[in-house]
């Protein structure tokens, strides 16, 4: 896998990871468990929905 995540798009990606499985633990859901896809992307710099459309966050060197 050729990453396709910058640096910005990482970080965005953790925080809304952990906001939404915190709402979740606090709402007592199992829709946290949704937040668990923008931390696992985050965490690999690969996301399957840029993959498709060509789109990289990343910096040209």
């Amino acid at each position: 896998m050729i990453k396709n995540m910058g640096a910005a798009d990482k970080t965005i990606r953790i925080i809304l990871g952990i906001i939404i499985i915190g709402g979740g633990f606090y709402y007592k859901s199992w829709w946290g468990l949704v937040g668990l896809i923008p931390l696992l992307t985050a965490f690999i710099s690969w996301c399957p929905l840029y993959a498709p459309f060509g789109i990289s966050t990343c910096r040209k060197k």
